[in-house]
């Protein structure tokens, strides 16, 4: 029986480069997303023709609820998850003397308190406790948590701190109960986030002076590293965040 990896904010960007790598790996894999419909139904169509079973779950990450509807679907759809990658973030781009509360409760919602909740519901499944077989959760953070963000992002980039300590802390945890958990903190990455901010162009400038190979990232480069994590490969490592950045 193949594995079940959920991978939320999967219609497009890292989370489609998961989604696709997973199947191309032999998971079953759940798309998430909130409303990115078509592009979510062309990631499972990508997988399917790898041979292995997807399907896409509409679910904001930012609502409690939405999580656990989303993890029932799944459980009914292709069985209780092995792997969780919790991808789905949103940016707020502002001063702090400019931030708006609502849209920085937003951003939390979706960047921090959605994985928590997602990690809860992987842990009710998977810890060998309660009858799992063990599993792997893998956070996507940002190197931003290092050095506050881009110039106006540092709601962002403190969500993304709260990540790094998530992740540890949660590997001290269910450790005993077989799970692993890591982070995959990416650096500049070819993917629409910036849309909301500097803009792609711009982001693409500052790669080439940032970073020591001269380039921008791709979301395949991040995929290649959140499937090893959650593979038999990396059986020895957990508690750990893994920069994938360029050298930035």
């Amino acid at each position: 029986m193949s594995k079940v990896m959920i991978v939320t904010g999967a219609a497009r960007g890292i989370g489609a480069a998961v989604a696709r790598l997973a199947g191309a790996k032999g998971y079953d894999v759940a798309v998430n997303y909130t409303r990115s419909k078509e592009k979510a139904e062309q990631v499972v169509k990508d997988i399917e023709k790898s041979g292995h079973r997807a399907v896409a779950v509409q679910a904001d990450v930012g609502v409690e609820d939405d999580v656990v509807r989303m993890f029932e679907a799944v459980d009914k759809a292709l069985g209780p998850v092995s792997a969780l990658v919790n991808n789905a973030g949103i940016d707020y781009e502002t001063a702090i003397e400019d931030m708006k509360l609502d849209r920085l409760k937003r951003v939390y919602a979706v960047n921090v308190f959605g994985p928590f909740v997602a990690a809860r519901e992987s842990i009710r499944r998977m810890s060998t406790k309660k009858g799992g077989k063990g599993g792997t959760i893998v956070n996507i953070g940002s190197i931003s948590a290092r050095y506050g963000g881009l110039p106006g992002d540092v709601v962002y980039a403190s969500s993304k701190g709260a990540i790094d300590a998530f992740t540890m802390g949660l590997a001290r945890e269910v450790g005993p109960l077989g799970i692993r958990v890591a982070c995959v903190r990416p650096g500049l990455i070819r993917t629409e986030i910036f849309d909301s901010n500097i803009g792609l162009d711009r982001a693409i400038e500052i790669a080439k002076t940032s970073t020591m190979v001269g380039r921008i990232g791709e979301p395949e480069e991040i995929a290649n590293m959140v499937l090893w994590l959650c593979s038999d490969e990396a059986s020895y490592v957990t508690g750990t965040i893994h920069d994938v950045t360029g050298g930035r």
